[in-house]
């Protein structure tokens, strides 16, 4: 189903059940949503999958971050909210793929290419970012690239 059909009628039924919380979550989705489809980029106002995948990682690493800051502010009321809100737009993106899977996986895609330096984490990235879309975010893989590189 169309990522923002789904979104709308989660809406309703977040309305309907008058759970607040969740319904300024879901509108953030459909606002990003909105932007992107009438962006300068837009063809036909079809968002492709991809970016809708993006665009909801986006939104999580953003929550995450504001909620890390506010938990550094002494603020946790508000960290707490970010953080419900990242775990709903979470919902949404393809289930997160295991570490030790992922690390696996690089470990062949660095295999497959040959790369032996940190010079060749590009070519890497590029294989890895298509290949785990929406299943993990890039700085885990960064992460893990450099790992079994740097040894």
């Amino acid at each position: 189903m169309n990522l923002e059909i789904l979104i709308n009628n989660d809406i309703k039924s977040a309305m309907l059940s008058k759970d607040k919380r969740k319904l300024e979550a879901l509108r953030a989705i459909k606002a990003a949503l909105l932007l992107e489809k009438t962006g300068k980029d837009a063809s036909g106002g079809e968002i492709p999958e991809s970016v809708e995948l993006k665009l909801l990682q986006k939104l999580v690493k953003q929550r995450k971050e504001s909620a890390g800051i506010f938990r550094e502010q002494y603020r946790p009321e508000l960290a707490e909210e970010e953080e419900y809100q990242a775990g709903i737009i979470e919902a949404y993106l393809p289930k997160q793929m295991d570490l030790d899977q992922l690390r696996i996986e690089i470990k062949t895609i660095v295999a497959e290419t040959g790369a032996t330096s940190i010079k060749e984490m590009g070519k890497i990235m590029g294989i890895a970012n298509k290949k785990f879309a929406g299943q993990a975010d890039n700085k885990t893989i960064s992460d893990i690239i450099k790992e079994i590189l740097g040894q």
